[in-house]
């Protein structure tokens, strides 16, 4: 568990008041466990409390709501891929708890006022991280450039119009965003980008050296990429500063509790799931949410001077762990042998159930890549790396595009599971 002083002692004293007030979920888990929430003195006392899980959280929604809905200002929803999304309620002391979250996070991204940034993501559509992004740039005082996902075109040309400094963008559209510039002579190279925020996906391995993504694109252009961990739900992230050694906890917005299957905290440099509890939330605060996603964590001192914990990229969620063929897989493997293969710049991880109810993998890739030599490579490159080999599907480029890129969806659709 995170070891803090007395700040973040009081915070979570405040917090325990707060919600066997307000919350009516919390206030029957106490009822029901037996517990009395002012004996929760400290963060170690915290094991005392049952997880919250994702369940809990999508079955009883609106009981974990602790302020009329009169006082909410914005209504987000989370994006989960396996299940519905969950509505989310920020009031206007959360909007500003974000802001202060996403300032703090681009100065640990070795932002400043001066820098502006290029928002490709979208900001509508309910989605929390677009909003943080914009009002963390404001709170900082830099400029904030709000062009969507996509659109290569709009990119470029707001690139060379404005000069922004950093991209904030999901790290799989830069490559496209490269294979745009050089395909239609642009000088990204001489461009005025400094960096770019990772958001969404991994660009480094476990052991913090960059994965194929992450080297497909420092490969090809020179850009310091810092990666990003978050959540609707913890409303706040974790961010690499310029160590690039894992994203760095903010201890006044998170308690962060790394645990093993078993719910036991495991030790430096060791994989578990991250759960948090979440500090200075007024709408919707959680205890000991089960985030679902493995991390490994680690609490030495950062060279940066840092001294709070830090998590590692996101090795997969325990939601979509695939057994396949008698070996255990992460997505995250998948994208990772793909993204090796500088043929390939669009592709879709379908996941099903075949008829014995065991999982199989499907990749769709684009039609111009069906020759016999390229399926070879495929199958030799994914039994060398994971030791099995998905099936392939092809399709046009234009189907595959319109199948991850749908204009309904908040993100890319890289992993679908039917």
């Amino acid at each position: 568990m995170t070891l803090t002083g007395e700040p973040q002692q009081q915070k979570l004293q405040e917090l325990l008041a707060y919600v066997s007030q307000h919350s009516s979920y919390y206030q029957r888990i106490f009822r029901e466990n037996g517990i009395d929430s002012a004996s929760i003195a400290t963060t170690a006392d915290l094991t005392r409390l049952p997880f919250t899980t994702k369940d809990d959280l999508a079955q009883y929604n609106d009981d974990f709501l602790c302020v009329p809905k009169s006082k909410i200002t914005d209504f987000v929803t989370t994006s989960g891929t396996l299940s519905d999304p969950v509505a989310f309620y920020l009031t206007d002391s959360d909007i500003e708890r974000l802001a202060s979250n996403e300032a703090e996070s681009f100065r640990c991204a070795g932002g400043n006022p001066d820098d502006i940034y290029q928002l490709m993501t979208t900001i509508d559509r309910r989605f929390m991280a677009g909003l943080a992004y914009w009002m963390g740039a404001r709170k900082m005082g830099a400029g904030m450039i709000r062009v969507g996902p996509g659109a290569p075109f709009l990119q470029w040309e707001s690139i060379q119009r404005f000069s922004p400094t950093v991209i904030i963008a999901i790290p799989s559209f830069i490559p496209r965003l490269i294979d745009y510039a050089i395909a239609n002579e642009i000088d990204f190279q001489s461009s005025s980008i400094k960096s770019v925020i990772c958001i969404g996906e991994p660009v480094r391995n476990p052991d913090f050296t960059f994965n194929e993504l992450g080297k497909r694109i420092t490969s090809q252009w020179d850009v310091k990429l810092y990666s990003t961990y978050a959540s609707t739900e913890m409303g706040a992230a974790f961010t690499e500063c310029g160590q690039g050694k894992g994203g760095h906890l903010n201890p006044d917005l998170l308690i962060l509790e790394v645990v093993d299957e078993h719910g036991n905290a495991v030790g430096e440099g060791q994989l578990g799931e991250v759960v948090v509890t979440t500090l200075g939330v007024e709408g919707m605060p959680l205890l000991r949410y089960k985030t679902g996603d493995l991390c490994h964590v680690y609490y030495q001192p950062c060279a940066c001077g840092r001294t709070s914990p830090r998590l590692g990229p996101v090795v997969g969620r325990k939601q979509q762990m695939i057994k396949f063929k008698g070996t255990t897989i992460f997505p995250p493997a998948l994208f990772d042998v793909l993204d090796a293969v500088k043929e390939i710049e669009l592709y879709q991880v379908v996941v099903s159930k075949n008829e014995f109810g065991n999982d199989e993998i499907t990749i769709v890739l684009p039609m111009q890549l069906q020759t016999a030599v390229f399926k070879e490579m495929i199958h030799s490159l994914f039994k060398s790396r994971l030791r099995v080999s998905p099936a392939l599907q092809f399709v046009t480029a234009e189907e595959l595009t319109f199948r991850i890129y749908k204009q309904e969806k908040r993100k890319p659709e890289k992993l679908i599971y039917i």
